[in-house]
């Protein structure tokens, strides 16, 4: 399975702060997305949308239109859970990609994200979900991967879900083995287990947020 960033495209090149209205019209006439990114000497200064471009004059230039500029953005150390959230709170079908400076890289295209996000062990394989809270400064990756592993099961997916004041949510998905022992040991090893019995509602959950994104592939 690629990495995300392998699906980090730059076939269509940014508008430049400097092109005109009609420029972007036109380019949303011939490419179906929602948004384009704007760039100023290569650094991203937001996206000008489909929806308000339509209403604005041709001849303006894009710098001049900063005020309807939209500011989402992924880095490529985006999770691809956090992308998906992304493209759903924007409601758009195409995310730019920046660099720690933000320079712009590329886009991602909700129809690829979607396809990475449907081949991922953690929809595709059988398991169950457990959902385990902490003290921030007591809790460690490497801890929770050794409860895993140490009760003889497979790691499908694991990643930080939540953070609210001093405790941290982990979101972990494992093979159906010892899924009991796993939960009594991370007990024992002082862990909150928030979700020990909803295994199904939290990967439906998933998939909602996938079916909810899916609109937006044919915009």
């Amino acid at each position: 399975m690629n990495n995300l960033t392998s699906y980090i495209n730059n076939e269509i090149k940014p508008l430049k702060h400097t092109d005109s209205i009609g420029e972007a019209q036109d380019l949303f006439l011939d490419f179906p997305y929602t948004h384009f990114p704007v760039t100023e000497d290569g650094i991203y200064i937001g996206c000008v949308s489909k929806e308000n471009v339509e209403l604005l004059n041709s001849d303006a230039i894009v710098n001049e239109t900063r005020f309807h500029f939209e500011r989402f953005f992924v880095r490529t150390s985006t999770i691809w859970l956090d992308v998906l959230g992304i493209f759903a709170k924007n409601e758009s079908n195409l995310i730019p990609v920046l660099d720690d400076k933000n320079t712009y890289l590329g886009y991602y295209e909700l129809e690829d994200v979607i396809r990475f996000f449907h081949e991922t062990p953690f929809l595709k394989e059988e398991g169950g979900i457990i959902v385990v809270e902490k003290e921030t400064d007591k809790f460690s990756m490497s801890q929770v991967a050794q409860i895993i592993e140490s009760n003889n099961a497979k790691i499908l997916g694991l990643f930080i879900s939540n953070v609210v004041g001093n405790k941290v949510e982990i979101t972990v998905k494992i093979s159906q083995s010892g899924l009991n022992d796993i939960i009594q040991t991370f007990r024992r090893y002082e862990y909150e287990i928030i979700s020990e019995h909803q295994d199904d509602s939290y990967l439906n959950s998933l998939k909602e947020r996938s079916d909810y994104l899916d609109k937006y592939l044919n915009i």
